[in-house]
């Protein structure tokens, strides 16, 4: 089964669970979620409208944990914790693993030292230790550990919930990004219109040349044949100027009388 198929079911599991219960019995069902190992997305259970009536009372810090865990970060939680339930060891790994997936979100090279300090971890081995084993073997990033460059180079990050905004913010940088795109192709077909015109006129420039190039030969080939015959009448052939003098230089021999 992958990833996003037991996310599926883990996300109905939930829902159906939340839309049962109430007080007490909600909050139960929200530290079970979130101490789930494979469960990464919360925005559903946020949805649900027993969770979203735990706003004002005393249960109410569990509904503000469900959302750290939707939207926030161990550093985050760690500021606020005064104000949240405390956390159990595996919850305190869920929000770690949710916080290297906002961290991917944002850059695509992690530096170990940003990455120690976000964590909580002491030591590169601990951090290497930590994003093999909790993250990649889970399936939720994928990447490669640069020791040399102290880093980790996300190739693929899970994502997380949408932050209240993100959702408007989105929609607005991907019009922008189809208003460029619409104007990128207007001007890349007259780009293709341009070179089109430029490649009939190449055509045209060319047999007229072409037809030039004819012209010249025929005229050159006509003058050719003219200058010939005229240098036939004037100079005949030769044959005929040596048999012409021989008749007239020769002398003519004389008979004399029988007597």
């Amino acid at each position: 089964m992958d990833i996003e198929q037991k996310q599926e079911e883990l996300i109905e599991h939930f829902v159906n669970q939340a839309s049962n219960f109430n007080g007490s019995s909600l909050a139960s069902v929200i530290g079970e979620a979130t101490s789930h190992p494979s469960l990464f997305a919360f925005s559903e259970i946020l949805s649900v409208p027993n969770v979203i009536e735990l706003q004002g009372t005393k249960h109410s810090i569990y509904l503000d944990l469900l959302r750290m865990f939707a939207h926030g970060t161990w550093s985050e939680y760690k500021r606020n914790a005064s104000n949240l339930p405390p956390l159990a060891p595996n919850q305190v790994l869920k929000l770690k693993q949710l916080t290297v997936l906002t961290l991917a979100e944002a850059n695509k090279v992690l530096l170990y030292d940003m990455l120690m300090q976000e964590l909580d971890v002491v030591n590169v081995r601990e951090l290497e230790d930590f994003l093999i084993n909790e993250c990649m073997y889970v399936g939720i990033v994928r990447g490669k550990l640069d020791q040399l460059r102290r880093s980790f180079q996300v190739q693929f990050a899970a994502g997380r919930d949408l932050r209240p905004g993100q959702l408007e913010s989105m929609i607005h940088t991907l019009s922008n990004w189809l208003s460029t795109s619409d104007n990128l192709l207007i001007t890349i077909q007259d780009k293709i219109k341009w070179a089109d015109t430029m490649s009939e006129l190449d055509k045209k420039h060319k047999k007229e040349a072409d037809e030039r190039m004819e012209e010249m030969k025929k005229t050159l080939s006509l003058k050719e044949d003219i200058d010939f015959r005229g240098h036939e009448e004037m100079f005949p052939e030769p044959g005929g100027v040596m048999d012409y003098d021989e008749d007239r230089s020769r002398p003519k021999r004389r008979r004399h009388p029988l007597g």
